[in-house]
């Protein structure tokens, strides 16, 4: 089951391994999930498209730093 926090007006969506980021996730969401190999981002679209990165974190904990830090930079780029 999904687990939601928000930061800075951005939610970051932890899914369960399998979950699919379009069906738990709306645009402007970034969701972490654990893959083989480590924990990755996704990124939903304005369209509803997920975008993410090639390369796994190691760590949940990396991870959610990660998208903290996409969070911030999305929250000053809005006016």
């Amino acid at each position: 089951m999904p687990t939601t926090i928000t930061h800075r007006r951005t939610r970051i969506v932890t899914l369960d391994t399998g979950e699919e980021p379009a069906t738990h996730c709306r645009p402007g969401d970034i969701a972490i999930q654990q893959v083989e190999g480590g924990w990755t981002l996704w990124f939903i679209g304005d369209d509803g498209s997920v975008e993410g990165y090639d390369e796994p974190y190691p760590s949940e904990n990396e991870a959610m730093w990660s998208a903290k830090a996409a969070a911030e930079y999305a929250s000053s780029d809005q006016s």
